[in-house]
């Protein structure tokens, strides 16, 4: 990967974002005109079940994949504190929402005070803070 900004931080997985999203709404779908086509006959209780277990499969991978970015999420949370710890002998500014400080997580040591006053004094969003960030510190591990 080339040097990581703003513009090409993202990262998906084609295999979890394309192929599988997509084949559980395929799935679902599917299963959804099975049950219709099936609706009055003997095969309607099968048809049911199926167009269920599709709908809990997507729901239960929407929140997994819930549930990892929280992980992740509170996991940047530590490492801003140990980070601005130190550098500063204290926890960040409790001012701080946890969108703030993971936008923070890409600025270098260098803007990173700054910044971080000027988003709570602004009240800036993850991506404005993103934006407004010069020396880009990369952070490939996250998913």
């Amino acid at each position: 990967m080339s040097e990581q900004n703003f513009s090409n931080h993202a990262q998906m997985v084609p295999g979890f974002h394309y192929v599988t999203a997509m084949g559980l709404f395929l799935t679902v779908i599917g299963s959804g005109v099975h049950f219709f086509g099936a609706w009055g006959t003997e095969g309607q209780y099968a048809a049911a079940l199926i167009l269920v277990l599709s709908a809990l499969t997507l729901v239960a991978t929407f929140y997994a994949r819930i549930f990892a970015l929280k992980a992740q999420d509170r996991a940047i949370r530590a490492e801003e504190n140990l980070r601005n710890f130190a550098r500063h002998g204290a926890l960040l500014d409790s001012k701080l929402t946890v969108r703030q400080i993971i936008g923070l997580r890409f600025a270098s040591d260098d803007e990173y005070d700054e910044l971080a006053k000027k988003a709570i004094a602004n009240n800036m969003s993850e991506k404005e803070i993103k934006q407004a960030i010069k020396n880009w510190k990369a952070d490939t591990y996250r998913v």
